[in-house]
């Protein structure tokens, strides 16, 4: 008996599940309390595309998001499909990081912990903790904040910093993760906020904290070979859970 072919997607299948995970973590922000409402962005790459970006419109709380709603901009702020203006500092911010770093998945968010520890004159994030360890030597830091986004430069800028790096520290305003995929990125943030969250948790108490030898962090930073899970299938592993939680607690995303 010969082996059955499974079908190759369509570049439609493709862009619509990329809806799909976008509309799911701007759901899943809201459920762990890392968004502010309608504002902040998250944009992916168009699959098969190189400068066109998909956006959720502005205006529309991230609780509400869904697939249908997605647009799609490119490097001038121009809407392509869908309905909405694309909101300035989206397009200042997002489309040079994609352009320049060549990030599929580009995150931004203000959330709590990790902007808490960016209003520090040393906001720098301590290998104290395990989930600390993971983004050693992972994270650019703009250590100058230059107000709101409004030109392309600043975007230009924020990506000559970020280079080739995961995460990206803003002082004074908030942070950015990027990723191949949604769940890629998204574990990210979700990760970084709870090692800010430790750290400002620890600093709080006056205490010195312990930091880790270099050699206990490239411990933790080296994949056991006899790891059974790699470290994609722990991102898709967790971001399809993390969708079943949205399926029974805020469904609707995927329509």
């Amino acid at each position: 008996m010969s082996a059955q072919l499974l079908p190759t997607p369509s570049a439609s299948d493709a862009v619509w599940q990329a809806k799909v995970h976008l509309a799911a973590a701007l759901r899943l922000a809201v459920l762990d309390g890392l968004e502010e409402g309608i504002d902040n962005h998250f944009t992916m790459i168009v699959p098969g595309k190189t400068d066109h970006y998909l956006l959720l419109p502005y205006g529309l709380h991230w609780s509400e998001a869904r697939a249908s709603d997605i647009l799609v901009f490119n490097d001038a702020g121009e809407t392509l499909e869908g309905e909405g203006v694309v909101e300035l500092s989206a397009q200042c911010i997002h489309a040079p990081l994609h352009r320049l770093t060549g990030a599929r998945v580009v995150l931004h968010t203000h959330q709590p912990w990790a902007t808490a520890l960016n209003m520090l004159q040393n906001n720098r994030l301590l290998p104290a903790s395990q989930t600390a360890a993971f983004f050693h030597d992972r994270i650019a830091y703009d250590d100058h904040y230059q107000g709101l986004a409004k030109t392309m430069a600043e975007g230009e800028r924020l990506a000559g910093l970020l280079q080739n790096k995961q995460v990206m520290f803003l002082k004074n305003h908030g942070v950015i993760t990027v990723g191949d995929t949604v769940a890629q990125a998204y574990r990210r943030l979700y990760k970084l906020e709870k090692a800010c969250q430790t750290q400002v948790l620890a600093m709080s108490s006056g205490q010195p904290l312990e930091i880790m030898s270099d050699s206990v962090i490239a411990q933790v930073l080296q994949r056991a070979p006899e790891d059974r899970h790699p470290i994609r299938e722990r991102e898709r592993l967790y971001f399809e859970a993390m969708m079943r939680v949205l399926d029974r607690v805020n469904p609707g995303y995927a329509e």
